[in-house]
């Protein structure tokens, strides 16, 4: 059989359901992250920890999450993303029940790490059946219902998160969202059992060694982007919740409301750019002018919002925390749409792997860094300028160390 010929009847059996499917395993990822953050001013005064602590535990989750991702991009290759992404989503539900047993901070954390290591499937898995099954030229769209996912979880997160847990308290919270979560399995294994099936018989040439990977410039240029991004994205969603309530002087139903805005903001940026991005293409544009357009425009964006958030007024500073979830939402789409398509299907595990694992050093980082300031100065004022200090290298990455964003020829040489 052909290698058109073995994959056409996948390619035309994907479906609607499976990218929505990817997106609510974002979703749900999100959400159980993002539990920590949201019961951080609870889990805080209950177990009396420094703000050092709590960064430690935020950051716990990426020293698994971060390396687990080239080991997610291998599997997606040697075993497929199908039954990667049911394995890894069950691991990280157990994770997430059983913090809400956790006594004290060494369980916490080291429930983090198993957190890490079943979560790091979910882009690895998802850019690979994204690059295998979607068109160039909606590529914006699937990945704009992806970032979806992953915004309107925090915000789901945050906010019933936020309001559960002055009713139900954290633990309860725990236990509750990582029962619910296991339920996806369902679905997922009904829509995907055939496909997964057939993944097994499909001929899409050799995939690209890591060290081929590696010394492609592209990648390193869409990694320094991806960092740039995730240390902004992450440096909101881990400390805005303690930002509202310990700076601003917000309730903690208050805080839910507001975190739920900015990640509604998000989502809609998100959908609205690969929409937008979508049309652009198939109007002529090029995914090179195209995306690089929007990773500009995004990132200049989201460091002038975050400055404005160090020395703007109060009410100022709430307005830039939305205007920095559209900055943040309308860049989603094309972090992923770039690595697909630089890749392409054969490369597309293992590429997002690689990037995801550079990428998400920001959230090994960040969250420490952020806390020895917030206790060093006192405030936020100076963890917000170092944010948008770093949310400027992304211009560099996105568009001076990518010289075109276009499919990787694997059979030449890197910088041929």
């Amino acid at each position: 059989m052909t290698t058109t010929a073995a994959v056409a009847p996948v390619r035309a059996a994907f479906g609607p359901l499976v990218v929505p499917l990817l997106a609510l395993a974002v979703f749900i990822n999100y959400v159980d992250r993002g539990n920590l953050a949201t019961a951080a001013p609870l889990i805080k005064g209950e177990l009396a920890l420094s703000s050092t602590q709590v960064g430690f535990l935020i950051s716990a989750f990426f020293w698994t999450y971060t390396p687990g991702q080239i080991l997610a991009g291998w599997l997606t290759e040697r075993i497929n993303a199908y039954r990667t992404l049911a394995v890894g989503l069950a691991l990280w539900s157990l994770a997430t029940l059983l913090s809400g047993f956790a006594t004290g901070f060494v369980g916490l954390f080291v429930l983090r790490l198993l957190l890490g290591v079943g979560e790091s499937a979910a882009f690895p898995c998802s850019s690979k059946l994204i690059a295998q099954h979607v068109p160039a030229h909606k590529l914006g769209g699937a990945n704009g219902l992806i970032i979806m996912g992953l915004s309107l979880g925090p915000a789901v997160g945050i906010f019933f998160g936020g309001l559960l847990m002055a009713e139900l308290g954290w633990r309860g919270v725990f236990i509750l969202f990582g029962a619910l979560s296991v339920l996806w399995l369902w679905p997922w294994l009904a829509a995907t059992r055939k496909l997964s099936a057939a993944a097994a018989t499909l001929e899409e040439g050799r995939c690209p060694s890591f060290l081929t990977i590696l010394v492609r410039p592209e990648l390193w240029g869409a990694s320094l982007g991806h960092f740039s991004v995730n240390f902004g994205f992450y440096f909101v969603i881990s400390w805005m919740p303690l930002y509202l309530v310990q700076e601003q002087g917000y309730s903690l139903a208050e805080m839910a409301g507001i975190g739920g805005l900015v990640y509604l903001a998000y989502a809609a940026a998100s959908l609205a750019s690969g929409w937008i991005s979508d049309r652009w293409i198939g109007a002529g544009g090029t995914p090179n002018l195209v995306r690089k357009t929007f990773f500009v425009g995004s990132h200049l964006l989201a460091a002038t919002a975050l400055m404005a958030c160090a020395f703007g007024t109060p009410d100022a500073a709430l307005a830039s925390l939305f205007v920095t979830g559209v900055a943040f939402g309308t860049v989603g789409p094309h972090i992923f749409a770039t690595g697909q398509t630089l890749a392409g299907p054969r490369a597309a595990g293992k590429w997002m792997g690689v990037q995801n694992c550079f990428s998400n050093m920001a959230g090994i980082l960040g969250p420490i860094a952020t806390g020895v300031i917030i206790d060093r100065t006192g405030g936020f004022h100076a963890a917000f300028i170092m944010t948008a200090a770093l949310s400027l290298l992304g211009v560099v990455g996105w568009g001076l160390m990518i010289r075109k964003i276009a499919p990787v020829d694997w059979t030449a040489k890197a910088g041929a």
